[in-house]
């Protein structure tokens, strides 16, 4: 067996994982590979054989406290070899000594634990067909139209770090709509939905009660059309469950949230929906 041979991707290579991502069944954004190099591009790794891609992985460094890892991957046919924890190995050093992340299949949830990780709750993705409302809610408005601060400063109630770089490259990408409903002058909720290889993803959502994230979801589908649509959410906020069953939407896959140390307090009461499984 030749030697496994890793190396930081390059931006326009990180297309490659989210491709093996769509075909695993994760099915990601058309855009996202860009979105996703925006916060952190070294944090993209390829494993080779022989100059051929044998697995890939990120860990994205979030500032200097917290990290996120995705897009864990070997070539089906090279599986069970070593590779997988080879390539593991460096992501994780590329972290360290962050925190990090990771929505995992609940299958690995045990290696996970191995290495240190431990779940915080599940994540579960609802889809289906949902159909377009006539009109967006009163008091809603394009995200764009924000400052950006405003968003910021919103998202760090949810997330575990400042994620500037790629909040921006999210809202602002082509094909991207953002939607906010602003009460009494204040920013209550606001979420982002994106084409995906099927259908559309609604992520983040994130709103202070039901009714808001309602009235987000109502403006998004407005903009995008009937079609279907996935909405990930955790599940330990049963509003946003409810939310997504109220939608006509029925589970179809389920992730493990889980953690290497403490983070610090999250409104996961917010979180409607997960901005994505890859990134946090």
């Amino acid at each position: 067996m030749n030697d496994l041979t890793i190396r930081q991707m390059q931006p326009d290579e990180i297309a490659l994982a989210v491709d093996w991502a769509a075909a695993e069944g994760w099915n990601p954004g058309l855009a996202d590979a860009p979105c996703f190099a925006a916060e952190d591009p070294q944090g993209f790794f390829i494993g080779e054989l022989d100059g051929e891609p044998a697995a890939v992985i990120s860990c994205v460094n979030y500032g200097a406290q917290f990290a996120f890892l995705g897009f864990y991957i070997v070539r089906p046919d090279l599986r069970g070899r070593g590779h997988g924890l080879k390539i593991w190995n460096a992501a994780i050093a590329h972290a360290r000594p962050r925190v990090i992340g990771l929505d995992g299949v609940v299958a690995q949830q045990a290696n996970y634990q191995r290495s240190g990780f431990a779940l915080a709750y599940a994540n579960v993705r609802y889809g289906g067909t949902v159909a377009a409302p006539s009109a967006p809610s009163d008091g809603t408005v394009a995200l764009t139209d924000l400052p950006m601060a405003l968003i910021e400063a919103d998202d760090a109630t949810v997330f575990p770090a400042p994620r500037p770089a790629f909040l921006r490259a999210w809202i602002n990408t082509s094909g991207h709509v953002g939607r906010a409903l602003m009460r009494d002058g204040r920013l209550a909720g606001w979420g982002v939905i994106r084409p995906c290889r099927t259908g559309r993803k609604i992520g983040p959502l994130v709103a202070d009660d039901r009714a808001g994230a309602e009235a987000v979801v109502a403006a998004l589908l407005a903009s995008a059309g009937s079609g279907e649509v996935f909405l990930d959410v955790p599940a330990v906020n049963r509003d946003a469950v409810a939310l997504a069953q109220g939608l006509g939407l029925s589970p179809v896959f389920e992730t493990a949230r889980m953690y290497t140390g403490a983070i610090p307090p999250l409104r996961i009461d917010r979180v409607f929906g997960v901005t994505t499984f890859e990134l946090g």
